[in-house]
C-alpha cells in the first residue's frame, strides 16, 4: 500500500509579495553553501518580501512577514516546475504562537518577539506596514491587477545547524501578478534587516504578487 503524504493547510485572507533588487554579496552571505542565489543580472541578486493575512491555522489567526532570498527551483520528475524557490533568513509574526510552531514544524528562522504587522487594502494597492513596540521594520506596498485562479508550487528550503531540508508548498486561490514596476519598499534600521545593505536595495518591485482568499499547502518536509 502506498503511503498517503501528510500535508499542513493554512487559510488566509491576504498575501502580498514582492521581489526587489539586492546585492548578490549579501545574498551570497546569507544562503547556506549548497544554495546558490539566483541572479536578475550581474552582481544583483533578489529579495522577496512576503505579508500574509492567516485567518486559519493549527495555532489560530496571525499576521507574518517573511524576508527571502529567491534561489533556483529544485526540478523533479513528475512535478510542476516550480513558479520559485525561496530560503528564507528572517520571519516575523504577530502571535508567540505562531513562531513557536513554524519553528518546531518547519525549522524556520524567526525574530524571536511578537511584532506589529498590517496589511491595509486600499483600492488597489496593499501597504504593509511592520513594526517593533514602535520601532520600524519596512514599509511596502504591493499594487494590483488582473485576480486569476492558481495553483501555484513554490520549493522551500531550510537548515537547522548541520541538517538541511526542503518543502513544496503550493498556493491557491485568486492571483494578480505584474512586472510594472509600481510597488515600493522602505526598509529601516532593526534587527529584522541588519544583514541587509540597506541603501543597496532597490525601493522598486520588479515583480508584484497578490494573493486573496485563498489556502497555503505544505507537503512533508524533506532532508536533502
Amino acid at each position: 500500500m502506498s503511503k498517503v503524504m501528510e500535508v499542513t493547510r493554512y487559510g488566509f485572507s491576504e498575501v502580498g509579495s514582492a521581489f526587489f533588487e539586492m546585492p548578490t554579496s549579501d545574498a551570497r552571505k546569507l544562503l547556506p553553501a549548497h544554495l546558490q542565489p539566483l541572479e536578475v543580472q550581474h552582481t544583483r541578486s533578489i529579495l522577496a518580501i512576503t505579508a500574509f493575512v492567516f485567518t486559519e491555522s493549527m495555532v489560530g489567526e496571525y499576521n507574518e512577514i517573511v524576508l527571502s532570498v529567491i534561489v533556483p527551483p529544485r526540478v523533479e520528475p513528475g512535478m510542476p516546475l516550480p513558479k520559485a524557490a525561496f530560503f528564507p533568513f528572517i520571519i516575523g509574526t504577530t502571535t508567540d504562537a505562531s513562531r513557536e510552531h513554524a519553528i518546531e514544524r518547519w525549522h524556520l528562522p524567526h525574530y524571536m518577539k511578537a511584532i506589529d504587522i498590517e496589511l491595509t487594502v486600499q483600492g488597489d494597492h496593499m501597504e504593509v506596514t511592520v513594526a517593533d513596540a514602535g520601532q520600524p521594520v519596512l514599509d511596502m506596498v504591493v499594487t494590483s491587477h488582473a485576480f486569476e485562479p492558481v495553483r501555484h508550487l513554490y520549493n522551500s528550503f531550510m537548515v537547522d545547524g548541520e541538517d538541511r531540508y526542503k518543502v513544496n508548498i503550493y498556493m491557491e486561490g485568486p492571483h494578480a501578478e505584474h512586472e510594472e514596476e509600481r510597488g515600493t519598499l522602505t526598509l529601516y534600521e532593526h534587527e529584522m534587516t541588519s544583514r541587509l545593505t540597506l541603501n543597496d536595495v532597490a525601493e522598486y518591485a520588479f515583480r508584484e504578487q497578490w494573493m486573496r482568499s485563498g489556502v497555503q499547502t505544505f507537503e512533508e518536509m524533506e532532508r536533502i
